[in-house]
């Protein structure tokens, strides 16, 4: 199977700092990548470079067989490559659904069809209820999901969700990570950025590691888990799936 997205010796320097370096691994279509490490690891740095926020200083990008090097966020999005932030900003004096209406605009110039697809977002997120609320006003985990919804409306083929589950209480998380497996039973490939193991751990597929801008250690859930660098570097124990 040919990957959907291809990291080939990544590296991203700051003056002389490198917040990336030599990072390599493929994401199979339809899959979840989890990406893990502690914090200055390098893991937003690396989805910035992804997504066209960066420019990678050496290496390359390629989503779907074309090299991403130089492009803007914007093409990048058109291509089918979209992401979330950490700090979660909805346009607060606008509706839920006209939040996601944004979203939907890059893919058609019709108002109509923009709602319809911006409905049909918010129903897979369970907010189609909150549709004609103000965003500003939404507590943090209808937030995080409306920023889901929003990225969805782009109509990505690969999702890039950086720390989604951050700030929830545990009802919460347990809503996006039901939301996260059902993305992937309708065939939309991810790669999650998370700091709660036991989430990353039941979600993924494989799971990169990074610690200090560099790839620690990639493999199923079970192999990262217990490989003693890991558990040295980040986990403190073994995590059981």
């Amino acid at each position: 199977m040919t990957a959907i997205l291809e990291i080939k010796h990544v590296s991203k320097f700051f003056g002389g700092l490198s917040a990336n370096s030599d990072v390599s691994f493929d994401v199979e279509p339809g899959s979840i990548t989890g990406l893990i490490g502690p914090n200055g690891a390098g893991k937003t740095t690396l989805f910035n470079c992804i997504t066209g926020y960066y420019p990678p200083s050496k290496g390359d990008i390629l989503f779907k067989g074309e090299r991403m090097n130089g492009r803007q966020p914007d093409q990048v999005c058109r291509l089918g490559m979209a992401r979330t932030w950490q700090k979660v900003r909805p346009l607060a004096k606008m509706t839920v659904v006209d939040n996601v209406m944004v979203g939907a605009l890059l893919r058609t110039h019709s108002l109509r069809v923009a709602r319809e697809v911006a409905m049909e977002r918010l129903e897979v997120v369970k907010l189609a209820d909150k549709a004609g609320a103000l965003a500003g006003g939404l507590p943090i985990g209808e937030r995080k999901k409306l920023e889901v919804a929003r990225v969805l409306a782009t109509r990505p083929e690969l999702l890039l969700l950086d720390e989604v589950m951050g700030g929830l209480n545990p009802a919460e998380s347990e809503e996006i990570i039901l939301l996260i497996l059902e993305l992937k039973r309708l065939g939309l490939t991810q790669v999650v950025i998370e700091h709660d193991m036991k989430a990353i751990m039941r979600m993924s597929d494989r799971i990169v590691v990074l610690n200090s801008g560099e790839k620690l250690a990639e493999g199923t859930p079970q192999e990262v888990a217990h490989d003693p660098e890991v558990v040295a570097a980040y986990l403190g124990e073994a995590v059981h799936a």
